[in-house]
């Protein structure tokens, strides 16, 4: 509901970031709940939108799941594949969550969401097989204190924000301390500027 109506105006170019993120020689890659749109659109007006690898978002996740809200909508590819149509809740009859709560002490348990998304570790683990990331060589940052502990239980390395919430190996007040709280990741690899092609792209979730 909210992608698409947020107040957009309000990001402004980031270049400080821009510049921690370029230096740094390593893999960047997105992975949000949000749409394809979305994403994009808050990465451009931060100034950001070459400074990723690529995106994983809900699309990639959710193929068989067109949103209709997004006005441009027609900008998102959306492809069906077998490994995603088992997630699709097909049951005709709409579940009444009011219902659910009114009666829950009488045997009733909530339905398999059709969604993949995080703080689901089976979505956590498809994006990084979409990326073909090794978990145990890669940083998770995240807001969420849920995510951050589902990306710790895949054998992630967590970052998360301010006070160090439970899973997380390291927390940062700002992404901005980034360089001052791990320096030795601009020692690893290469020592140049890493850039991707000015436009973004998104991963998406295919069967061979």
């Amino acid at each position: 509901y909210v992608h698409g109506r947020l107040p957009y105006e309000n990001l402004k170019p980031d270049p400080s970031l821009k510049s921690l993120l370029q230096t740094l020689p390593l893999r960047k890659i997105i992975f949000t709940n949000a749409d394809k749109v979305h994403a994009v659109k808050a990465l451009t007006k931060l100034g950001l939108e070459d400074c990723f690898e690529g995106i994983i978002c809900f699309e990639t996740l959710n193929p068989t799941h067109k949103n209709t809200v997004s006005g441009d909508e027609e900008d998102i590819e959306f492809l069906g594949s077998a490994a995603t149509r088992t997630y699709v809740h097909t049951s005709p009859q709409i579940f009444d969550m009011m219902d659910q709560f009114a009666h829950r002490n009488q045997g009733t348990t909530l339905p398999k969401t059709p969604i993949v998304c995080k703080p689901q570790e089976s979505a956590i683990e498809r994006a990084l097989n979409i990326a073909k990331i090794n978990p145990r060589r890669t940083l998770f940052f995240d807001d969420s204190v849920r995510n951050i502990q589902a990306g710790k239980h895949v054998r992630l390395h967590t970052i998360g924000t301010s006070q160090r919430p439970k899973g997380a190996d390291y927390a940062l007040e700002s992404i901005h301390n980034i360089k001052q709280a791990l320096p030795e990741l601009w020692e690893i690899g290469m020592k140049s500027v890493v850039s991707y092609p000015g436009q973004v792209t998104v991963e998406k979730s295919v069967t061979s």
